[in-house]
């Protein structure tokens, strides 16, 4: 049950860090692997679950709600919108591999969405970076 409960707070943190709040989803991941009991791969697979559904959460924004850029709980500033447009003009899709960085990467999934990328390339860029942070997570700290 303690497992569960682990796994499901390192799902929420990861999911949280992608979106509107801050989730501190590196310090939920070494935190949760420190139970010798929990599933590495598990801790991997539901921390990446977690930030990709974020990361899609940030994308149908892009496609849909951008309408209400510069509310207050909007996740990314218009400036930052502009700067990750730009990034992802000049660079294309793969950018999206990058999407796990601080500040730069939740405006990334968003510009994605408001570019009109294709759902399935979108999820195997961001899937890919977001899994290989996690990993190193789990390697270095597992």
């Amino acid at each position: 049950m303690i497992s569960l409960s682990l796994l499901g707070g390192v799902f929420a943190a990861a999911f949280l860090s992608a979106t509107l709040l801050f989730g501190l989803s590196e310090a939920a991941v070494i935190a949760a692997l420190q139970n010798p009991d929990l599933s590495r791969p598990a801790v991997l697979a539901v921390a990446t679950a977690g930030n990709v559904l974020g990361a899609v959460v940030n994308y149908a924004l892009g496609l849909w709600f951008l309408r209400f850029e510069g509310r207050r709980w909007f996740p990314v500033s218009p400036g930052a919108r502009l700067r990750a447009e730009r990034i992802f003009e000049r660079y294309g899709h793969p950018v999206l591999l990058l999407s796990w960085l601080p500040v730069v990467g939740d405006p990334l999934t968003l510009v994605a969405g408001l570019m009109r990328m294709p759902l399935a390339p979108f999820l195997l860029y961001v899937t890919l970076g977001k899994a290989a942070r996690y990993g190193l997570l789990v390697a270095f700290f597992g």
